[in-house]
């Protein structure tokens, strides 16, 4: 995701190209966007840390990155990363970027590091919670208000394990974050050679969910590169 908040550009786990070992991009490649003002790391999993996306936007791009991962990006030449924990926080711009609890062990296969995982949550005329990837946490409500919350609710197989949300898991999330607006994640992007390209019926799910759970959230999808305002 790209969030553009307060004249600060943030970037979110970006892949930027169209094949990532054994998965694929679904549509049309992403182009890689410029004048960045910092790029959001939330784990060190492949699909979340990919090194030759972030050499696209260039090796001095400011990287906020989970304690435990900054290693493995300054022996790759980056110049610019900082670590953060949970509570951690610094700014963009006129944009305060804190770091926030993620339930989602994250190693980096197969001799990478253990590193926290982090969500994130922006704050300046708007506040927005990007959640990386995880489960439900003690603490989630703590994180209100939120204008927006973008929510995970699936992966790039055919179902997903601990750590991650699924459609009315995300819901659950959603009960807890309580934000005027929701827009689902982690979905339809990415699939495995060889797979049918990934369906849309999380989305679908989740929205028809959170309509009868959540009435009170606003829900927009998004397909892989469209946008949206508030």
């Amino acid at each position: 995701m790209l969030v553009e908040l307060d004249g600060a550009r943030l970037l979110t786990d970006p892949v930027l190209r169209g094949r990532l070992a054994h998965l694929r991009w679904a549509g049309s490649l992403p182009v890689a966007p410029e004048d960045i003002d910092a790029v959001l790391v939330s784990h060190v999993h492949w699909d979340h840390l990919d090194v030759p996306s972030l050499a696209r936007l260039g090796r001095a791009a400011r990287l906020l990155v989970p304690r435990g991962a900054g290693g493995l990006l300054r022996r790759r030449r980056f110049r610019n990363v900082e670590e953060l924990r949970v509570g951690d926080a610094t700014q963009a711009g006129d944009v305060t970027v804190t770091a926030v609890p993620a339930v989602h062990e994250a190693r980096r296969l197969p001799l990478g590091p253990l590193a926290d995982s982090l969500g994130f949550v922006l704050s300046g005329s708007r506040r927005i919670y990007f959640a990386g990837d995880t489960d439900l946490f003690d603490g989630m409500s703590e994180l209100r208000p939120l204008d927006v919350a973008l929510v995970p609710i699936s992966g790039w197989g055919p179902k997903t394990g601990p750590g991650h949300l699924d459609p009315e898991r995300a819901v659950g999330a959603l009960e807890l974050l309580a934000p005027r607006l929701a827009v689902p994640i982690h979905w339809g992007t990415l699939h495995r050679i060889g797979a049918p390209l990934p369906p849309e019926a999380p989305a679908v799910e989740f929205a028809r969910l959170a309509g009868r759970l959540a009435p009170d959230v606003e829900v927009r999808v998004l397909r892989p590169g469209e946008t949206t305002e508030i």
